[in-house]
């Protein structure tokens, strides 16, 4: 339960990070926040420590190219905003990470299985 609570207030604490800097005129670097490995730390940990070095050696080449789904978030949203208004292109953005993350994981099941 601690632990879970710990967690909370980690993620609490990046939200309020994220919006203090998007009020700054560094506001970019609120762009930057969200890629800090705070849910990679937890899974790594937890992967390492209940499963073997192979397992999170494997984990962590799935998230290497985890980042392929990021990216197409990103880009697709770059040019979204230029003709949709801002909640349909975050909603358009996350569905082409949602289809780009299927794919991964439906390529890696079939092909590290």
């Amino acid at each position: 339960m601690v632990g879970l609570v710990i967690k909370a207030l980690i993620g609490a604490l990046m939200v309020v990070t994220i919006g203090l800097l998007s009020k700054t005129r560094h506001y970019y670097i609120a762009g930057l926040l969200p890629l800090f490995p705070t849910f990679a730390l937890i899974a790594h940990y937890i992967v390492g420590t209940e499963r073997n070095i192979d397992a999170l050696r494997a984990t962590i080449i799935f998230g290497l190219w985890a980042v392929i789904p990021y990216m197409l978030y990103l880009i697709s949203l770059y040019f979204f905003i230029g003709w949709m208004k801002l909640p349909f292109a975050l909603l358009s953005a996350v569905i082409c990470w949602s289809l780009a993350a299927w794919l991964l994981i439906t390529l890696w099941s079939r092909f590290h299985a």
